[in-house]
């Protein structure tokens, strides 16, 4: 479980392909300072377990489904990552509770200049959009973030100056794909509402 609070940004040093996934080598500094094999790690947003370590690099391997459903399957080296390391019993949580279970990527529609900051336009897969709601929730590349807007299609993100400077927002571009994770609780939700419909007669 993790926070939605972007510790440190990343770099991937060595992508390697395997039988069965992708081992990725970050470059990494605050997340080192306690990580031990094992660990939980969101890169950008998705959970990953360390497989490796040492003073400046970690480890994390993987597999063909988080290849399929997030933006780490097209990645290069040299790319940043938004690290986040997970959730301490004693800790706060600065933003909402993030499993590190992308639901899938979103693409970037528009980054328009708002203030100091960017209204940022993102079109997710349209199965995803009953779960986004105007001031609720959502983590976009590990990040938590508050919903301006929405239409049938698409949401918008109101980025302020801060969080550009210290993740990879900085690098956003019109055309890129951003893991995207709902807020889980609009899933139970919907799930417990259906669990009381009643059933079809025969």
């Amino acid at each position: 479980m993790f926070s939605g609070i972007v510790e440190e940004v990343g770099t991937i040093t060595i992508i390697a392909q395997r039988p069965g996934g992708i081992t990725l080598t970050i470059r990494a500094q605050t997340v080192l300072s306690d990580t031990q094999i094992g660990d939980s790690i969101a890169v950008n947003g998705a959970c990953l377990t360390v497989v490796r370590y040492d003073a400046t690099t970690f480890d994390v391997e993987m597999a063909p489904e988080t290849v399929r459903k997030t933006s780490l399957g097209s990645c290069q080296q040299g790319d940043a990552v938004n690290l986040e390391r997970a959730l301490t019993a004693n800790g706060r949580v600065g933003g909402h509770f993030v499993q590190g279970h992308v639901d899938g990527t979103a693409e970037i529609v528009a980054m328009q200049p708002d203030g100091e900051g960017v209204m940022a336009t993102f079109r997710p897969p349209t199965s995803l959009m009953r779960y986004v709601v105007p001031k609720g929730y959502i983590a976009i590349d590990g990040m938590s973030l508050t919903v301006v807007d929405t239409g049938p299609e698409w949401f918008t993100i109101s980025f302020i100056a801060h969080t550009r400077a210290i993740t990879i927002v900085q690098h956003y571009l019109p055309g890129r794909q951003a893991n995207i994770e709902v807020d889980i609780l609009g899933k139970y939700v919907e799930k417990l509402l259906a669990s009381r419909r009643p059933a079809s007669p025969l």
